[in-house]
């Protein structure tokens, strides 16, 4: 069964911003899918670039593992995003913009985030944000 980029979408979301849950983020992806974030420099503690549901897996429990002490999290709110679609059906691209509550001042996020899928899974993934967000 087919999902549409709006199940896709939400489920890699629930996945990573809001539950951070490596195993269920992994599982969004193709066994042989790619997560990249170009705009990471190298030596950040974001991971640039993934190849593999196994190493998407690890390395986002590891990176979760390190953000355990981050208090803020998306206010779901005061956050928001569109989907496109392109002329490709297997192309979508999501404009996300994140508000993290934490103790003071919001922290606003704009992203863009481009999604290749292949038989109802992300088979390639560009995330472009500011690295030093995340980093």
């Amino acid at each position: 069964m087919s999902r549409t980029p709006q199940e896709i979408f939400e489920s890699y979301l629930y996945a990573g911003a809001m539950t951070r849950h490596a195993d269920a983020l992994a599982e969004n992806f193709t066994a042989d899918g790619v997560f990249e974030a170009p705009l990471m420099p190298v030596g950040a503690t974001f991971p640039k670039r993934l190849v593999g549901r196994e190493e998407i897996r690890s390395a986002m429990a590891a990176y979760y593992e390190q953000q355990v002490k981050d208090d803020r999290s998306p206010s779901l709110e005061k956050s928001g995003y569109v989907l496109h679609t392109t002329s490709d059906p297997d192309v979508f691209i999501a404009e996300i913009d994140t508000v993290f509550d934490g103790d003071g001042d919001d922290v606003a996020v704009s992203l863009v985030q481009i999604f290749r899928i292949r038989d109802g899974k992300i088979a390639r993934l560009r995330d472009y944000f500011a690295p030093e967000v995340m980093s």
